[in-house]
């Protein structure tokens, strides 16, 4: 015979109260999660309303501070030339301050406006740290154009900086295109590293080819087609003979089956004194 409990009708009403709340926690909290996106989103539509919701945010912000969650550390990594109080300017954070304070996407956009920062990540890493990871320019040449010298990064976009004297030991690169175009070059000059240092100066000519100056003296006139063939050819003319220690004025590189050489004008020499003498009568 099978004995059944007093206490299992009990049992089977707690059971069903229970699964029956379990429902309505299921259902009831998306309600009220829903209904908050609505009251927030209708709230905003009125200034009253955003002035509400910015007061009821700053002082929930300011209440994560209470329970431990402010700044107590900045930790910048990649920062070589922009200086760390610069950094913390964009960032507008500062030590004490609640962390959920700092805007990521707010400092982002103030860090990578900063002259040297190319790229930046901001963190936050609770309960108190602030991470930044940049990624800053690296300056590459000094871009001549329009009557101007700029300072350009590997990519060929302008440095805004005030002063180039630092910088005056780059290469220069001359033309309204020449900025796009030198990162090729620098990485084909530096296949030949004994030659690349003496190159003064690299002329963009006709959108196409370079004319470069070495030693601030000689032009080396290099083909559009294939110019990293035609600058070790002049790497291996160096080795052997020493081209570029004669009177070179121009090498011109531009024909595949030849080397043009213009040497530099000779002095013209004193010319003789002129002798004298009577001079002789003419006739009339």
């Amino acid at each position: 015979m099978r004995r059944i409990s007093a206490a299992a009708p009990q049992r089977r009403r707690r059971r069903g109260w229970l699964a029956g709340h379990r429902w309505a926690w299921r259902i009831g909290i998306p309600v009220l999660v829903v209904a908050a996106i609505c009251g927030t989103a209708a709230l905003s539509r009125f200034p009253v309303g955003r002035v509400v919701l910015a007061d009821v945010s700053a002082k929930l912000v300011n209440a994560t501070a209470t329970l431990g969650f402010r700044v107590a550390d900045i930790r910048v990594v990649g920062r070589e030339t922009t200086d760390r109080e610069t950094i913390l300017a964009a960032l507008g954070a500062r030590p004490g301050m609640p962390l959920l304070a700092v805007d990521p996407v707010r400092a982002k956009e103030q860090l990578e406006h900063l002259p040297w920062v190319r790229s930046a990540t901001i963190e936050r890493r609770f309960p108190d740290t602030v991470f930044v990871r940049l990624v800053e320019r690296e300056p590459m040449a000094l871009w001549q154009h329009g009557g101007r010298i700029d300072l350009i990064d590997r990519t060929g976009a302008v440095i805004p900086v005030d002063r180039l004297d630092r910088f005056a030991k780059l290469p220069l690169v001359v033309g309204e295109d020449a900025a796009r175009h030198a990162a090729g070059l620098l990485a084909m000059l530096a296949s030949e590293p004994d030659l690349a240092p003496r190159v003064t100066a690299a002329v963009w000519v006709g959108q196409r080819r370079w004319n470069l100056r070495l030693d601030n003296a000689i032009e080396v006139m290099l083909p559009g087609d294939d110019p990293a063939a035609a600058w070790a050819d002049l790497a291996r003319l160096e080795r052997s003979s020493a081209i570029l220690q004669r009177d070179v004025q121009v090498i011109d590189m531009r024909l595949p089956d030849r080397l043009v050489v213009r040497l530099a004008p000779q002095p013209a020499k004193d010319a003789p004194p002129a002798k004298k003498g009577r001079p002789t009568a003419k006739n009339t």
